[in-house]
């Protein structure tokens, strides 16, 4: 299972690679549960993050405007995002999720083909009213995209597990993997709440609040022995 850090500079990105992240996930959490950085920190911190590891970069909790996305997707790639995640907040139903992921694909895929693309969706969708959170692995294996992912819209303590069970989340990731896809899965996810994904057979697993000083996402800052905790546990799981 591979670690995903969401720093928010590059300070913040340096300890996440000293502490051992295996992606380096661009957000702004001013934004939302996935908002968007800016072109001029994804390039930098592409630029401190080692050739071989790869750097991701959220779009936002998007729209449904598959136009829009896709100019936003370009824009992140041209940064220097190996992964493009798409945050499917605006769209209230399958066949709008494929529309905005079909064109990101597309989107990627004819700039830099060997870039991944992820579809993400909200465990607590049913609170802001957004996609279905099992229909994501569809609306992606649909779409063409690479990862089908899950976090949690609204952050407010609440975690992943508050509104998914695991034998949801086991049938998520098994429907991910059957579409040929990799399953990630982030939400406030706890320490504590690492070994039940990896038992699921969960691929990446996203964090930025446990990874933080004082746990909190907003407040805290990302620093390396959190991220060095987090990777150990998952080593030795």
């Amino acid at each position: 299972m591979l670690l995903l850090v969401s720093p928010i500079n590059a300070k913040e990105a340096i300890e996440a690679i000293k502490g051992g992240a295996d992606i380096i996930d661009v957000k702004n959490p001013k934004e939302g549960s996935l908002g968007a950085s800016f072109p001029w920190i994804i390039r930098k911190i592409r630029s401190i993050t080692p050739d071989n590891m790869l750097v991701s970069a959220t779009l936002g909790d998007v729209p449904y405007k598959p136009g829009t996305v896709s100019l936003a997707a370009l824009g992140a790639l041209t940064a220097g995002a190996d992964y493009i995640k798409v945050g499917l907040y605006g769209t209230r139903n399958f066949k709008e999720a494929v529309d905005v992921m079909e064109n990101v694909v597309r989107t990627v895929k004819e700039e830099k083909r060997e870039a991944f693309v992820v579809a993400a969706g909200y465990a607590d969708a049913y609170r802001v009213g957004s996609l279905d959170p099992m229909e994501v692995p569809a609306v992606a294996s649909e779409s063409g995209a690479d990862v089908a992912m899950l976090d949690t819209a609204v952050k407010d303590g609440k975690t992943l597990f508050d509104f998914l069970g695991v034998d949801e989340l086991e049938n998520f990731v098994q429907e991910a993997h059957d579409e040929g896809l990799k399953a990630a899965l982030a939400g406030s996810v706890k320490k504590g709440q690492l070994k039940p994904l990896h038992e699921i057979g969960c691929d990446i697993v996203g964090v930025r609040g446990a990874a933080c000083t004082g746990g909190d996402r907003n407040t805290g800052t990302i620093y390396r022995s959190a991220v060095k905790e987090l990777k150990k546990l998952i080593e030795t799981i």
